[in-house]
This record gives C-alpha cells, structure tokens and sequence, in this order.
C-alpha cells in the first residue's frame, strides 16, 4: 500500500529545512512492509511532496514529461486498458497509474481526465507553471485525503500520522467535529478531528491558488471552495430517468447485472499472481467470490475470520461457500485475547478517531490476508447499492406510520423525546414512540444509525454541524423512500464508515483491497433499477441474490444475514473493562475536559452493573481517549527542531 504527503511553506526557509519537514512526514507514516520514501521538492516555490509505499508500489511523486505537473498518487486504477486505449498509448512504455493519469490530465484536463480515472485513489498534484495545487479524491471515498493549515504551513496527507510528523505540527481538538464522531461512529467529511484541518469529499477536487494557500484556515469554506466532479445524487436522478424497460424484469436485470459485475471483478484482479478474496458466506462477498472463480482457471483463495462467540461467528456459512465454489479457503477464529493485544494499535491504524467496532477483526482479518497475498477482493458497496440492510425498511416503516399521526401528538412525541434522547437509544417501547416524532424519512433513518441521538450535551462546548442526513438541502430531490435511505447511506457512510474502516486497516497489513460493487457500471445499473428489484417480499438484495443463484443452492444464498459485528458487550464487560475504565477514569477525563463527566461515569457504571447496553454510546468515546493519549504522546516524542 501507499500514502502520499506534502507541504507548502512560504516562510523562504532553506531546502534542507524543508527536506527535514517531509522526512518528518513520510517517516512516521504506519509502516505497511517492505516500503520505499521518495520526495520531490521545488525550493524556490516553496513545495515538497513526499510517498511512502510497499516495495511493489511504483514510486510517486512523478514529473510529467513537459515538466508542468508534478503527481503524488495513493491508490490504483482498475480501468488502465481503457484509458491505454482512449490516450492511444502503448501499455509497455506506461509503468504505473500515476504516469497514466498524468497523460490523461494533459490530454483532457484535471475534470475530464479525472472522469475518465476508474479505481480507489487520492492524488496531489502539482501545476508548477500556474502555482497552483489540486488535491483530488475518488468518487466513493475509497481512499481518504486530509488537508489543512498549520504554523504558517499548508500540509496534506494520506492519514494525520503524516501531519503529526512534521516538527511544527500542533492543533486542538475540534469539539463541534468531536459530536459527529459521537453520532455516526466516525468524523465525516469535510470535517477533521483537529482544528485547521479538513477532509477532502469524496468525488470532489480542491484547487488551490496562491491566494488560497496563503489565507489560511480561517478564510477556508470547504464546502464553497471543492468542486464536486462526480455527484452521486446526479448520478441517481440521471440513472432514474433513463432506465431501460426490460431492466424491470428480474430475469432481464440479473442478467445485465451478471454482465457488468464479472466486467468488474477482472478489472478488480490483479493482472498478475493469485486471485483472494475475503468471504463471509453473505451475499455480497459470496457473489464476487463466485464470478472471480469461474474467471479463474485454478482455485482463487479466500478467507474468513469467526468469533468464538456463536452468535457472531459466520465460519460455517462461508466454508459451505468455498467448498460449492471450490475455492483454496483459510479462515482464523479471533479469539477475547486477541482483542486486548489488537487494541492498543487502533489509533495509530485509524490516525483519527474512528468507532466501528468490527474494526478489530477487521485488522486481523488483513493481516491475516496479508500474509498469503498482497490483493484482495471485498463486497463493499452491496448493501447500500441493493438494500441490504435492514434498517432502511424499518426507517421507511416508522416514516410511514408517522405521517398518520396527528401533528399535535408528533410535537408532544418530540417533546418527550427531547426530554431524554439517549433512552430511546435502547430500543423497546421508548425507541418505537421517540422515533415518533421524527418527521421525514431521512429522520427516521438518522435515528437508526445514531449512536448518540444528542452528542452536544456530553461534548462540553460542542455544537454539530450539519451533515447530508440533516441539511435538507443535501437531500435526494426526486425518487422514493428507499432511494432517499440508499443515498444517504452511500453518500457519507459507505465513504466515512465502511471503506474507512477496510482501507486503513488493509493499509496497516500492507494489503491492497478492491471492492467489485464499487464498479461505475455496477453502480449506474443498481440506481437505474427499480426497488421491487432490490427488496421484495421481506428479500434484500432481490437481483443480486438471482445472480449468486447461478453458482449456490437456495439454502446458501436465503440465509439470514449476520453481519460481521463482534460480541463488543461482552468484550467491554469482560478482557476490556480495565483497559476501558483507564480511559474513562474521573480524574483523567476531567482534567482532559473533553466530556461532562458525570453523564459518561453513569453511562459507563450502568453498562458495568448490567442495567443498560450502553456499549454503542460508549465505544465513540473510548476510541477518542485512546486516539486522544496516542495523539499527545505522538507530538511529545518528535524530534527538537
């Protein structure tokens, strides 16, 4: 894997000063392997750029062959022959993405060439004839991209650990950024966790002028100054209209979509060595297994991780899988031990606060893949393409029923709710009536993906920003309930949530992941069919179970889905407890003075004494301790300047 970084300083500092700068940044990124660091710097304009990666990785950053541009690429393309083909370029004399992207920007331009760009990436580049930087970021948000002002400098970065590693590096704690972290279990972008510090959108690419670099964070409009290139909203109204009528048919549309999903997976493949990919026995891992075996004229391999807990462990499901594929099939069990030795890593992996517990296995799950080949397959991007979770039918459910109520008694509801907004939480009687008084679709589905339904009264001097689940303004303008839940869904969580939490764990294990379903065309088709295609009956996933029922029988491709959630309860009550009562020790959290301590001491005692399941409220605020010790301690141990 690799990750790029850089610095703009105009201070007219000497060229080893700044050379010592990007060393700072490169050399205390994770290490992922065997890996290589290469910098470019232009002195008399005030620019380094720098790259950390795996010895396999080609080698960013790249000169184009006018001299012009200079690129910094983190990530691959999965479209090279297509691009090879349109730029009339031989595929022996073009080594690495990043020279590819580099004609095709010199052919087209940054927006057209960046639609031709298929793939997981992030990518610097530098105009030295304009002065001008472009920071880009693909369009699912496969690979994340932060940017940011500090002590007169503007730094960029695969991950924050590159921005700790600069010698002048040093900024607070963004509380308003703090709350987001507290509802949705990760801080969305263009938001970051420090303060002068953003994240870059997915789809979008942020040019930045002399002006602009020298203003500062202050005069920075995130919102106002990315251009989006790719809109998924757009893109899902676009694909609305234009649906084909036999696409209607399930048969008609299982097709199409077998047609354009084994497209998918070659182009997902590498081109050379072994095919993998991780298999859980749901739906979607299943499926990309399945195309990627009968493309394979030798066993592909895959891999599962199981818990001891039986509850949560999905082992015998995918090995009747592997066995029906014919697969070369590994799976591991994670064990409660390996949680405490995994733990202390998470915020050095995730280098800003993220809480998805399933984190855990899914760093080992990597790691496992890593140690038998450096490309995996994942089924990223199925349950928010085809309506696979369950929690869209239950916000469109509750939607439903609310408009039948009478306003008086929706205000009296939310009144109710307003007056405890965490008991709702905790499901039962209390969930049901609180989410009552939610009055939009997209407000019933808010409340199920909240964590924290109110996090401004636990983060002292924090207020919330909007996101696209409450600015209306963000919201899908056309389509039913089910679409305006998916885009939601696949809008913010897929980018900020899901590939977050598999990119930077597969980064950690040196191991390069691609996710098939996240194919352009795979994602026009899913949007342009309609929903009794995608769920049906009490079915999700409608057209994407008729595919996989060309390769599994009924009884593998019915099952119920599990999910891969591991027993955090009782990992939190049992080898964790004393790592979690550290972080959450009184004295330690009112000296940090990040949270109202009493509500987090009664939250945490109740969950302790067995009264509450409090682990989904608590598990946010563990990992910003933990995130917040290893952060401090990062800044402490640099080197003096």
């Amino acid at each position: 894997m690799s990750g790029l970084c850089g610095v703009v300083d105009r201070s007219g500092i000497d060229a080893g000063a700044q050379l010592r700068g990007l060393h700072g940044m490169t050399g205390r990124r994770p290490r992922s392997g065997p890996g290589d660091t290469r910098h470019y710097l232009d002195a008399a304009a005030g620019v380094g750029m720098g790259y950390c990666g795996a010895a396999r990785a080609a080698g960013p950053p790249l000169p184009s062959a006018c001299g012009r541009f200079v690129l910094s690429l983190d990530g691959t393309l999965c479209n090279r022959i297509d691009l090879l083909r349109a730029l009339q370029l031989d595929p022996d004399g073009m080594a690495d993405d990043a020279a590819l992207i580099l004609h095709a920007v010199a052919r087209w331009g940054i927006r057209r060439g960046l639609l031709h760009c298929r793939g997981a990436f992030a990518l610097a580049l530098w105009d030295a004839r304009e002065g001008t930087l472009w920071l880009v970021r693909d369009p699912v948000g496969q690979r994340p991209l932060y940017y940011g002002w500090n002590e007169g400098l503007f730094l960029f970065g695969s991950d924050l650990t590159t921005m700790f590693g600069h010698p002048t590096f040093r900024a607070g704690v963004d509380r308003d950024a703090l709350t987001l972290l507290l509802r949705y279990g990760y801080v969305p972008a263009p938001h970051c966790i420090l303060q002068g510090v953003f994240k870059l959108a997915p789809g979008h690419a942020l040019h930045l002028d002399a002006g602009a670099l020298a203003a500062g964070a202050a005069a920075h409009r995130p919102q106002e100054a990315a251009r989006r290139y790719w809109c998924p909203r757009n893109g899902i109204e676009t694909a609305k209209a234009r649906v084909a009528p036999p696409q209607r048919n399930l048969a008609a549309a299982s097709g199409a979509l077998d047609s354009v999903l084994r497209s998918a997976v070659a182009a997902a493949s590498p081109a050379r060595g072994r095919v993998a990919a991780f298999l859980s026995g749901g739906t979607d891992s299943s499926v990309v297994a399945a195309l990627a075996q009968t493309q394979s004229a030798v066993p592909i391999d895959t891999f599962t991780l199981g818990f001891t807990d039986p509850g949560h462990d999905e082992r015998r499901w995918a090995s009747l899988v592997a066995r029906r594929l014919g697969t070369h099939h590994t799976e591991h069990v994670m064990r409660a031990s390996d949680v405490l030795d995994h733990v202390p890593a998470l915020p050095q992996v995730w280098s800003e606060p993220f809480a998805d517990a399933s984190q855990l296995p899914t760093m080992l799950a990597s790691a496992l893949v890593a140690r038998h080949v450096p490309v995996a397959l994942t089924g990223d991007g199925g349950d928010e393409l085809f309506h696979g979770h369950a929690s869209y039918t239950r916000a469109i459910r509750n939607a439903r029923w609310t408009r039948q109520l009478p306003p008086p008694l929706r205000r009296r509801l939310g009144a109710w709710q307003a007056a405890d907004p965490e008991r709702a939480r905790l499901g039962g009687l209390a969930a049901v009536t609180a989410e009552s008084a939610a009055r939009t679709v997209e407000g019933h589905y808010l409340l199920r993906v909240s964590r924290w339904r109110d996090p401004a009264r636990v983060v002292r001097a924090g207020r919330e920003p909007t996101t696209c689940f409450t600015d209306p303004a963000q919201w899908l303008r056309t389509g039913s309930d089910a679409d305006r839940v998916r885009y939601l869904d696949f809008r913010m969580d897929l980018g900020e949530g899901v590939l977050t939490k598999v990119d930077r764990a597969a980064r950690a294990a040196g191991l390069d992941t691609r996710a098939p379903l996240l194919d352009m065309d795979v994602i026009r088709l899913a949007w342009s069919l309609p929903d009794a295609l995608k769920y049906a009956g009490g079915m999700h996933k409608r057209v994407l179970k008729a595919v996989l029922r060309q390769h599994l029988p009924d009884a593998l491709v019915d099952r119920p889905k599990r999910g891969f959630g591991p027993p955090l309860a009782r990992w939190l009550a049992g080898p964790l407890r004393p790592w979690a009562e550290d972080l959450l020790d009184p004295v330690r959290l009112q000296r940090e003075g990040h949270f109202e301590v009493r509500i987090v001491r009664d939250m945490w005692q109740d969950f302790c004494a067995g009264q509450r399941k409090w682990h989904t409220h608590l598990w946010p605020i563990l990992m910003f301790q933990a995130w917040y010790a290893h952060y401090q301690a990062a800044l402490t141990a640099r080197p003096p300047q």
